[in-house]
Formats: structure tokens, sequence, C-alpha cells
């Protein structure tokens, strides 16, 4: 058995990841929590460890065979524009020490979660290699965008130093089970589940104009993803771009999950909130190449799974 551990287990990504995971016999499945309460799930392993501390990231990883990163400092989109420099530091940290102790502890692979806060807005589907270091970033996206690539960058660094495998993952916005819903550090897919689901008047509230594209990837089909990598990666290192290809406009998305819920609203724009005013979908071809991998959820059954769940895990 290969034992697997995922960083941030107890988070959005993570739970998926292990729960999946923990479903297949040829892996022992470890995960790490820190301050958030423990997980209770059957074949997982849970070990307490604060990854911005070498000792414990040290620790932890030993003995590992393959080592998925899901943990980091996230929030909404009003906690980033409020404090935008709050979510580098902890995660730079963490990420560094996780790095280094992969390669010094020779695991097999580390998989890094990534993301595509870097792509500049296009109104075609983006390859891995359309990002143009040159080009200024997205304001509100400088710090985590320029924290991303560094580490991508430092995989590969590391991959070419020794013998452990390393992939970086830039994901679309991800959604469904275990995401957060909670309206203070939700991102927009979320925070319209819990509008739409709680909401007791005939009105709905939207941040901005909503006229903003996004790439929207249920999470199972991101975990399949990692699956593909730990099977047919057959590089040192490797990046590559996880997303449904399909941009759909913010005000469609919440358009799309009222009508999935059954609901009926009007649907107000605050323009003096805050939002992101970048568009762009996601080229996942070379995956699809290389791995085999495609997106098996629709946007309209994500929703509908994720609706349920909500149901069954939040309003019971």
């Amino acid at each position: 058995m290969k034992k697997i551990l995922v960083l941030g287990a107890t988070g959005f990504i993570g739970r998926n990841v292990v729960e999946y995971f923990a479903k297949i016999p040829e892996f022992e499945v470890y995960g790490s929590y820190f301050k958030s309460p423990v997980l209770d799930y059957d074949g997982v392993k849970m070990i307490n460890a604060d990854l911005t501390n070498k000792k414990d990231v040290d620790q932890i990883m030993k003995g590992m065979d393959i080592v998925i990163q899901a943990a980091a400092v996230t929030s909404g989109i009003k906690d980033v524009a409020d404090n935008p420099h709050a979510f580098i530091s902890d995660n730079a940290v963490m990420n560094s020490l996780i790095l280094r102790s992969a390669f010094d502890q020779s695991i097999d692979h580390l998989i890094l979660l990534s993301c595509s806060v870097m792509y500049r807005s296009s109104n075609i589907p983006l390859k891995e290699n359309d990002f143009d270091a040159t080009q200024e970033m997205y304001p509100n996206y400088f710090g985590g965008g320029w924290n991303k690539v560094y580490f991508e960058k430092m995989c590969e660094f590391y991959s070419r130093l020794g013998s452990v495998k390393y992939t970086a993952i830039r994901h679309s916005n991800v959604y469904g089970p275990y995401d957060k819903y909670d309206l203070q550090r939700a991102h927009a897919f979320g925070a319209t589940i819990t509008k739409v689901l709680t909401e007791k008047s005939k009105k709905l509230v939207v941040w901005g104009d909503g006229e903003e594209k996004r790439d929207f990837i249920y999470v199972l089909d991101l975990v399949n993803a990692f699956e593909a990598v730990i099977d047919k990666q057959d590089k040192p290192f490797k990046l590559y771009n996880i997303g449904s290809g399909h941009p759909v406009k913010i005000k469609d998305l919440v358009k799309k999950i009222i009508n999935v819920s059954g609901k009926s609203f009007d649907i107000i724009h605050d323009l003096s909130k805050p939002s992101n005013k970048v568009s762009f979908s996601l080229n996942s071809n070379k995956a699809k190449q290389e791995l085999g991998w495609n997106p098996q959820i629709t946007l309209d059954e994500g929703i509908s799974n994720t609706l349920e769940w909500y149901k069954m895990n939040y309003q019971n």
C-alpha cells in the first residue's frame, strides 16, 4: 500500500481528497489538521500539525510516499480586499517548508494545488503557457498570484535536484461539498448557494454587476485529476490546468442556482460591494492528452449535487 498524506485534510478540497482516496484499497490515507476539529472518517489517520513549523512538517511527512498539498489560508473577496497581505505570509512559509521536506525526505511524489489567479482576462480558454510574467497581474490578485507562480517554480527547481516527482495544478474555481458557505469567507459559488437557500424575502443581492466570467469545476473532477497524475505522470515536473473550459458570467451562475433550487427571486446588484473584474476560462487539453482526464460533472449537475449536500449538512 502507498502511504498518501493530504495536507489540509479538514478543508474544502482536502476533505474531498481524503474521502475519495480512503475508498481505494491501494492507499493508506493520512490527513493533517491544526486548529480545525479532527476529521472522523473511516480509513483516514489524522495527525495534528502546524504546517508553518519545520519540526511538525518534517515529522508528519516522514515515511510518506505521496503528499497532496491542499493546505492554505484562504477567504472570501471581502477579507481579501480588506486585508490583501494577510493570506500571503503563512502560505509562503507553509509551502517553503513542505517542498523542502518532500525533497529532504525523498518522498515519491508531491502534488501542489496552485490556482489560476495569475492569468489575465481572456475571451478564449487559456493554456498553461499563456501566462506572461512580463504583464501586470490583476491588482487584487498580485500578491496571491505571484506567490502561486513562485511555488510552481520551486516545484520545478526541486524536481531538477533529485528523484522526487512534483506536480503543480492550476485549477479554476472549485465548488461542491465542504466548500465555505458563510458569507464572510465564501467565494461566489458558496455565497450564492447560502443566499438562495436562506433568503426569506423575494430579493437576492449580488455583489457587483455580475458581468465577469469564471470557469467552474466540480471538486470531484479535480480530485480525479490527482488520481490521474499519480497514475500517469512520467516526468519529474509537470504543470497542468484543470478546469471546465466553459466561462460563465457570475450573474448567469446566480440564475442557474436559483433555477435548480426551484425558488424565485428578484436579483439586485449592489455595485458598492467589491468584485474582481477578471474573466477567463482554462484550456485543459494538456491534462486530457497526457493524463486522459476529462471533467465528468456538468455545471447543472454540480449545482444540483451541491444544493442537496447543503440541505443535508447545513439545513438539517
